[in-house]
C-alpha cells in the first residue's frame, strides 16, 4: 500500500499546482505567464533566467503553435512537461539544430489536425502538457527579457479543455494523508503515465480505493497505514535520497524516471518541473559534510579546488541558490541576494581555489562578494544547479566540494 501512496503522490503534485495555477492564478490554458525578472515568488525559482511558463491544451481537432525565437549565445530550453511531470521534449539549438526556432506544433498524439507546412510538429501523450522556457540571464537581463516575450503561442479557437481535477488541500508539512485513493480512478484517467511499472502501481491503487470505500473501519486502516508509514516513510527519503556526497545529494533520473516512485515524488515535491540531465544536474543540499542538518545558525564554506572549479564542467552555466525549508522558497535578505553563479563576479582565493560562504552574516575572513545569506536560527536548503552539464558530471564522476562546517 506505501507503494501506491507513493506512486500516486506524483501525480497529485502536479494536479496541485494545476489547480492553482488554474482557479487561484487565474492563468488560463494556453495563455504565457511571463514571471518578471528576478520573481521569487513560487517554490524553487531559478534566479539566473528569464522565465516563462504556460498550460498547454490542445484535442483531437486543433493544434496549438509555439514560436520560438532565434537566440545565439546564451542557454535556452523550451521544456514540455507531461502530467506526472515527465519530461516530454526540450525544444532548443542541442536537441533540433536545424530548426532551432520557428514553429512548433503541439498536438495530441495520434491525431491529424490541420498545422502550418513549416511547423515542427510535436506529439503530446494527452490534451495538456506543461511548458517552461527559459533564456539565460547571463548578466544582460534587459536582452533576455525581450527574448522571452518573443516566445508566443498561436492558438485556434475551439479547443475543448477539461478543467483540473478537484483534490484535497495539502502542503509540504501535511502531504495528502488516505483521501489520496478516494478519486484515484479519476486521478489516473485524467493523464497516462510513461512509467513502465505504471499499470502494477495503478492496479494497487485502484484496488485499496475500493477496499477504503467498503467500510469505516477499512477506510481507518488505510489511514493509519498512510499516517503511520507512508508519509513518514516520504518524507525521510526527501532528506536525503540518490547518490549522496559531501552534504548533497542528487538523482540522475530527474524528468525521466524510469520505475522510480520515490524519486518522482521527492523531485516534484521540491523542484515541479525539473529537467533531464542532459539539460540540468541540480544538486541537493540538506545536510552538511558530517551528516548534519544545515542550520542559519552555523558557518559553512564550499571551497571548490583549483582544478575542480565549476565553470570548467558546464557548457552553459552553474549555480547556487539558498531556500527556506520544508517550502522551497528563497531567504529574504538584507542584500536581496539569493543565489551566486558564474556571471556573479566571484573572486577566488590566493591558491586559485573558489569559496561560497553560507552564514546569516558575513564570515569572518570571507569574500563579500561570495557570500550567501541563510535563515537565522532556521534551517534551510542549498541547490547547486549545472545547466548543459558535461558527461563527468552526467556520469556521476562530479560533485560540488563539500559543504563543510566552519567553527
Amino acid at each position: 500500500m506505501v507503494d501506491a501512496y507513493t506512486y500516486l503522490y506524483a501525480r497529485y503534485l502536479v494536479l496541485q499546482q494545476e489547480n492553482y495555477d488554474i482557479n487561484v492564478e487565474k492563468i488560463g490554458y494556453n495563455k504565457i505567464k511571463y514571471n518578471p525578472l528576478g520573481s521569487a515568488q513560487f517554490v524553487n525559482p531559478n534566479l539566473d533566467v528569464a522565465y516563462l511558463e504556460a498550460w498547454i491544451a490542445v484535442d483531437k481537432d486543433h493544434a496549438v503553435i509555439l514560436n520560438v525565437p532565434k537566440i545565439d549565445g546564451r542557454y535556452y530550453t523550451a521544456q514540455l512537461l507531461d502530467g506526472w511531470a515527465n519530461v516530454i521534449v526540450n525544444i532548443n539549438n542541442r536537441n533540433f539544430p536545424k530548426t532551432p526556432y520557428g514553429k512548433f506544433a503541439l498536438v495530441l498524439k495520434g491525431s491529424n489536425p490541420t498545422i502550418p507546412a513549416d511547423a515542427v510538429k510535436i506529439e503530446l501523450p494527452s490534451e495538456k502538457a506543461k511548458i517552461l522556457a527559459r533564456v539565460e540571464l547571463k548578466g544582460t537581463p534587459d536582452v533576455a527579457q525581450k527574448l522571452q516575450k518573443q516566445f508566443t503561442l498561436t492558438v485556434p479557437e475551439g479547443i475543448k479543455i477539461a478543467p483540473p481535477v478537484s483534490i484535497p488541500d495539502f502542503t509540504p508539512k501535511k502531504p495528502i494523508g488516505g483521501e489520496i485513493f478516494d478519486k484515484v480512478e479519476e486521478v489516473l484517467n485524467s493523464y497516462p503515465d510513461v512509467m513502465p511499472k505504471g499499470k502494477e502501481y495503478q492496479a494497487k491503487a485502484i484496488a485499496i480505493g475500493e477496499y477504503r470505500k467498503k467500510d469505516d473501519k477499512a477506510k481507518a486502516r488505510i489511514d493509519e497505514i498512510v499516517e503511520t508509514k507512508a508519509i513518514p516513510g516520504f518524507l525521510a527519503g526527501a532528506k536525503g535520497f540518490g547518490t549522496q556526497k559531501g552534504g548533497w545529494s542528487v538523482s540522475y533520473a530527474t524528468g525521466n524516471f524510469g520505475d522510480d516512485i520515490l524519486a518522482r515524488d521527492i523531485i516534484n515535491y521540491g523542484g515541479l518541473w525539473a529537467n533531464k540531465i542532459d539539460e540540468a544536474i541540480y544538486f541537493i543540499g540538506l545536510i552538511d559534510s558530517n551528516k548534519q542538518p544545515l542550520s542559519g545558525d552555523k558557518v559553512y564554506e564550499i571551497r571548490f579546488p583549483k582544478d575542480g572549479l565549476p565553470d570548467t564542467v558546464v557548457d552553459a552555466f552553474w549555480s547556487a541558490t539558498v531556500y527556506s525549508v520544508p517550502d522551497y522558497r528563497v531567504v529574504e535578505n538584507k542584500l536581496k541576494r539569493y543565489n551566486l553563479n558564474n556571471v556573479s563576479g566571484l573572486k577566488k582565493n590566493p591558491d586559485g581555489s573558489l569559496s561560497i560562504w553560507l552564514a546569516s552574516s558575513l564570515p569572518k575572513g570571507a569574500i563579500e562578494s561570495n557570500w550567501l545569506p541563510t535563515p537565522a536560527g532556521k534551517g534551510f536548503s542549498i541547490n547547486f544547479r549545472t545547466y548543459v552539464p558535461k558527461k563527468e558530471v552526467q556520469d556521476g564522476k562530479w560533485f560540488p566540494a563539500p559543504i563543510e562546517e566552519k567553527k
